[in-house]
C-alpha cells in the first residue's frame, strides 16, 4: 500500500462525499482521476482490505431490531449453515469463531416476529438447532475507523 492508498481509505472511512459522482470527488482530494480511485478500491477489496463501501444507519432510529446471534454448528454442517446465514438480506455480519459456538452472526429485521421466523428456518433448513440470540439491552456506539 503506497501512501495514496493510504489517503484514500482514510477518506473512504470518514470523508464519503455523498454527490452525485462520489469517487471524482475522492479522486479530486487525493490529486488522482475517478478511474485510479475506482480501480485502486477495487484492488483494496480484491487484497481484503477493504469490505465494502456502503452507508451505516442507526436502524432502531428507522425502528428497526437487531440481534447477535451465535450457533454451535458441527463442521460437517459448517458450509451449509455459513451459506444459509448468508443469503438473509439482513445479515451484516457473520464470523467463524473457535469456540464451542463457533458461527456468530448478526441479523436486523423490520420486528422481532420477522427475526424470529428467520431463526426458525434457519435451524429448519440446516438441522442446526443450537443458536442462541441475543438481543442488545444497551448500545454503545463505537468509532472502528483506522487511521492509515
Amino acid at each position: 500500500m503506497d501512501g495514496i492508498d493510504k489517503k484514500l481509505l482514510n477518506i473512504l472511512q470518514k470523508e464519503f462525499p455523498l454527490t452525485e459522482r462520489p469517487f471524482l470527488a475522492v479522486a479530486e482530494k487525493c490529486g488522482i482521476s475517478e478511474e485510479e480511485v475506482i480501480r485502486r478500491a477495487q484492488a483494496l477489496k480484491d487484497r481484503r482490505i477493504l469490505r465494502r463501501i456502503g452507508a451505516i444507519f442507526n436502524g432502531s432510529s428507522l425502528g428497526r431490531v437487531s440481534a447477535l446471534c451465535s450457533a454451535r454448528v458441527p463442521e460437517e454442517k459448517l458450509d451449509n449453515f455459513v451459506r444459509v446465514v448468508n443469503a438473509h438480506p439482513g445479515v451484516t455480519h457473520n464470523y467463524l469463531r473457535t469456540n464451542e459456538y463457533n458461527v456468530w452472526f448478526t441479523v436486523n429485521a423490520a420486528n422481532s416476529e420477522e427475526i424470529a421466523r428467520f431463526l426458525k428456518r434457519l435451524k429448519e433448513d440446516t438441522g442446526v438447532t443450537d443458536v442462541l440470540e441475543m438481543r442488545a439491552v444497551q448500545t454503545f456506539k463505537i468509532d472502528a475507523s483506522f487511521e492509515m
